[in-house]
């Protein structure tokens, strides 16, 4: 597969051949359709993550992801959704959509001269290691949120403290999410920064599929940790 060709269709259900994969991880949604993601080394350790970039995926994908997770959201109510920056604000808003929302409240990385740096926090992801930044809500949408159901919305969620960022600041801002969506959990690693954060938060978590931590044999196929 070429490198623009990822994230671009969603193959039809099949049955589970083998473990050991070559270049790219096939992740299954709840009704079996498989999406194909590359697989990213992580240096020279012999590791690698099964990777999604949404903003980069077809529309058709971008839309059944945010189906997937509106069904699992929609028993829940939520009144607004959340959605944390960068790529997490491009599913968040498809979820939004299909919850039948006319608008989403988008955290961001950018501070606009109106905003308030009490209302903002440090922080940092995987897919931008060593970058330093912080996280802003635009004071105007508070409204948006009192006593409001809310959802928090992210692409993937990784080492977790992306979204941990995201619960701190709206917690700050007096709200506790009834639910935490993403297309991906990205290994198991997230769960100790969401624990240490709040010990129940677990149990809210909705993900349309999970990959694996992999490594790579002596045949350099990648397999399951």
């Amino acid at each position: 597969m070429q490198p623009h060709h990822f994230w671009q269709e969603l193959l039809p259900p099949a049955p589970v051949e083998s473990v050991a994969h070559d270049a790219a991880y096939p992740a299954r949604l709840a009704d079996g359709r498989r999406l194909l993601l590359p697989i990213r080394p992580l240096g020279d350790s012999g590791e690698g993550l099964a990777s999604l970039i949404i903003n980069q995926a077809s529309f058709a994908v971008t839309k059944a992801l945010a189906a997937d997770l509106a069904a699992r959201l929609a028993p829940l109510k939520p009144e607004i959704i959340v959605g944390l920056p960068t790529l997490g604000l491009t599913l968040a808003a498809a979820v939004a959509e299909a919850l039948g929302h006319s608008r989403y409240v988008p955290l961001g990385n950018s501070r606009k001269f109106w905003y308030e740096d009490a209302l903002s926090l440090p922080v940092s992801s995987v897919t931008t290691p060593g970058q330093q930044k912080r996280l802003y809500i635009d004071p105007r949408m508070l409204p948006l949120l009192e006593g409001r159901r809310v959802a928090l919305v992210d692409d993937v969620i990784s080492s977790g403290k992306s979204i941990v960022a995201g619960l701190s600041l709206l917690k700050h801002c007096g709200v506790r999410p009834v639910a935490i969506a993403a297309a991906m959990l990205q290994t198991s690693r997230y769960t100790e920064a969401l624990a240490a954060f709040d010990a129940d938060i677990a149990e809210d978590i909705h993900a349309c599929f999970a990959t694996p931590l992999l490594v790579r044999g002596p045949d350099r196929l990648w397999r399951p940790a």
